[in-house]
């Protein structure tokens, strides 16, 4: 069996979600605080051993008015079943698919509640609700009447006390086609179906020269217990056996030789008049427990040089990461074979595997990720199958791209319709399913470009796509010029990610960047022509474009060049995305048929363009640019000499996106904002007060 899905509800930021899982591997992406972490938080909290705690803060902000609302149902005295309905629970249904065909189901038995032969899917559906018979500890003395908005927040703040006595977890297998048809079960039976691991993003493997750290010995530790159980493996058991021996030998001579020789540090105390009551002699007992000798005294050591061995800190540290994912993933594998009954699948959640690793290391990692789980279960009549499933949230575009296009899950942060301002709950988007306007072999080149380019697509705000390299190594500098013309321009504090991918590719992007909700500008050239499918050509001789990407966004009379170059900026604009082409520097002036030629165009001092007419100057402008090499020209540009302005096409289109649309800042960059405009210290001054993070809007990821 697998978890082919999950849904979501009511947990942060994840107020109303379903996430595709893989059979392998599924790859969690997006920006910050879009809900990445929430996700194996809210597996932790129910599907881990222990008791299970929310506290109101868990819930979303968008379920507070569901509180709302059963508090007035309470107190206008309607039944009980009625203001039940309206109280928010977390939620969280797993859809399990299994083989009907199979002889027996193990441990997803007591979940499979329906009769139907032809259903292969199982769900599996865990409330934090509230209990039985609560109802009145939950309300009773919070609000009277109606609830404006100061007792609005009196009441949730006096739920934040009442919510964990008075909730608690209700698991069912419910039938997928009937709700009414369900079994309820207990957490037992839900532990021996499904196992989980998870390896935190905070991994303890700080760089420290003070002290050693001792992270990857505390492992050792787990391992040495898994194989000393009952349900071990056998080869697994007989090394646990042979160290507790080892020790029980060394226990034997500490009680003998080592523990006289103690006794004889002892005190004489008889001359104080001890014992006089009793007689009792003291003693001496030294213990050795074998955990906290491999927790507390082992090291993990390296070879060196001469026999002198290193300890694990002195490793580098995307090494010490890497190795502590592979041993940690070893060490869910070997507690999962000693489970006294074999569990039905075990989830594993990897968050930012890509700390201290080189970018190459990134991208093995991700690929190896599944044949390492076939290496561990073995192969061959004694293979044991390790039904686990990975689930990898980074933002790491390397193991992005290097990922299967279809196993990406991108979490995008977004304010809740028709809500009060500041609630916002993620959105996933499954680049499996959709978008659905993108073909087989569209899809299929966009994924291997995204491998080969490493774009920052799934992390960023914004995005610029423009025509070639000219433009891209320029593209910075332009941006810089228009922030320090125009203060409202702030592009550079956005999280910006800007790819070249050329006038014959651009429209591909399309619907991607409309599926992925991006805000995004095209960057694309004229390309002016005699006649369609006919030589290029000068502006005013031009009748067509030859430009892939103006075709696709105009698809009324795409061919007229003089109908392209009449489109107004609404026209230009659809939703999210604009583009930008040459434009005259003035009206009815010469036109640029490319960058070069525009940016000539813009700099005629500069370049020593001779005054005529505009047909001329373009002309004049094109035979400048045939005589520069693309990358010379960018660069000296971009670097050497900086007196220039730059395209009135470009500038429009920055504008657009900067102003726009402004996204909310992230904390991180806010505390950066903050120290930058602080003004200089005086003379000798105090230290300066460290500006306070700006709050995270929209609950915590």
């Amino acid at each position: 069996m697998r978890i082919q899905k999950v849904e979501i509800k009511n947990f942060r930021l994840l107020s109303d979600v379903s996430l595709i899982l893989e059979p392998s591997e599924t790859v969690i992406v997006g920006r910050n605080n879009s809900g990445k972490t929430s996700l194996s938080e809210v597996m932790r909290r129910l599907l881990d051993d222990g008791p299970v705690n929310f506290q109101l803060e868990d819930f979303s902000s968008a379920s507070y008015r569901g509180f709302c609302a059963a508090v007035h149902a309470h107190l206008a005295g309607q039944q009980e079943d009625e203001v039940r309905a309206l109280l928010p629970a977390i939620e969280l249904r797993l859809y399990c698919t299994y083989d009907p065909d199979a002889p027996e189901l193990g441990p997803l038995a007591p979940f499979v509640v329906d009769l139907d032969p032809g259903v292969s899917e199982a769900l599996i559906v865990l409330r934090y609700e509230l209990k039985d018979g609560g109802l009145s500890a939950l309300f009773d003395g919070l609000a009277d009447g109606s609830l404006d908005d100061g007792s609005r927040k009196a009441f949730l703040v006096g739920l934040r006390e009442r919510i964990p006595a008075n909730f608690g977890l209700r698991i069912r297998a419910e039938d997928p086609n009937d709700p009414t048809n369900y079994r309820q079960l207990q957490p037992a039976a839900l532990r021996s179906l499904v196992r989980t691991g998870f390896i935190n993003a905070q991994r303890g493997l700080d760089d420290v020269t003070s002290r050693e750290t001792d992270v990857l010995a505390k492992i050792l530790e787990g391992l040495f217990v898994t194989a000393s159980s009952a349900t071990a493996d056998a080869a697994d058991k007989v090394i646990a056996d042979a160290l507790a021996s080892v020790v029980q030998g060394l226990q034997t001579q500490i009680d003998g030789n080592f523990g006289n020789q103690l006794q004889n540090l002892m005190p004489t105390l008889t001359s104080f008049g001890y014992p006089g009551l009793g007689g009792q002699e003291l003693q001496t007992e030294t213990t050795l427990d074998i955990r906290k000798l491999l927790s507390n005294f082992t090291r993990v050591r390296y070879a060196g040089y001469g026999g002198v061995t290193l300890p694990e800190s002195y490793n580098g540290l995307g090494v010490r990461n890497l190795i502590f994912i592979l041993l940690r993933i070893v060490e869910f594998h070997k507690a999962f074979k000693a489970e006294p009954k074999t569990p039905g699948v075990h989830l594993v959640f990897i968050e930012e595997p890509e700390a201290h690793l080189h970018p190459q290391m990134q991208e093995v990692f991700i690929k190896q990720l599944g044949k390492i789980a076939t290496q561990l279960a073995g192969v061959g009549a004694g293979a044991v199958p390790w039904p686990v499933q990975f689930v990898v949230s980074t933002h790491s575009s390397h193991i992005a791209n290097a990922a299967g296009f279809e196993s990406i899950r991108y979490f995008l942060g977004a304010d809740v319709p028709g809500a009060d301002a500041g609630i916002r709950q993620t959105k996933i988007k499954d680049l499996r399913e959709g978008p659905a306007s993108i073909t087989a072999p569209d899809k299929q080149f966009l994924h291997q470009y995204l491998t080969l380019t490493r774009c920052d697509l799934f992390f960023a705000d914004k995005a610029i796509l423009v025509e070639g390299l000219s433009e891209r190594v320029m593209l910075p500098v332009i941006i810089g010029k228009a922030e320090a013309a125009d203060p409202a321009i702030k592009l550079s504090s956005q999280y910006l990610t800007i790819m070249e991918v050329g006038g014959a590719y651009a429209h591909l992007f399309f619907g991607l960047l409309d599926f992925l909700e991006l805000h995004y500008l095209i960057i694309t050239d004229l390309d002016s022509v005699e006649t369609p499918g006919g030589a290029a050509c000068p502006v005013h001789l031009g009748t067509a474009s030859s430009n892939a990407c103006l075709k696709t966004w105009f698809n009324d009379n795409p061919h007229s060049l003089a109908g392209v170059m009449a489109k107004s900026d609404d026209d230009k604009t659809d939703g999210r995305g604009r583009i930008a082409y040459q434009v005259p520097e003035v009206k009815e002036g010469p036109c640029g048929r490319t960058f070069e030629d525009a940016f000539i165009l813009a700099n005629q001092a500069l370049f020593g363009l001779a005054a005529g007419t505009p047909q001329e100057q373009e002309v004049a402008a094109r035979y400048i640019a045939a005589g520069q090499k693309k990358s010379e020209f960018a660069l000296k540009y971009a670097i050497e000499n900086t007196g220039w302005v730059a395209p009135k096409y470009l500038t429009d289109g920055i504008r657009w996106l900067a102003i726009d649309y402004v996204p909310g800042v992230d904390p991180a960059l806010a505390i950066v904002a903050a120290a930058a405009a602080a003004p200089a210290p005086a003379a000798v001054p105090e230290p300066a007060a460290v500006p306070e993070p700006a709050p995270e809007g929209g609950g915590l990821e």
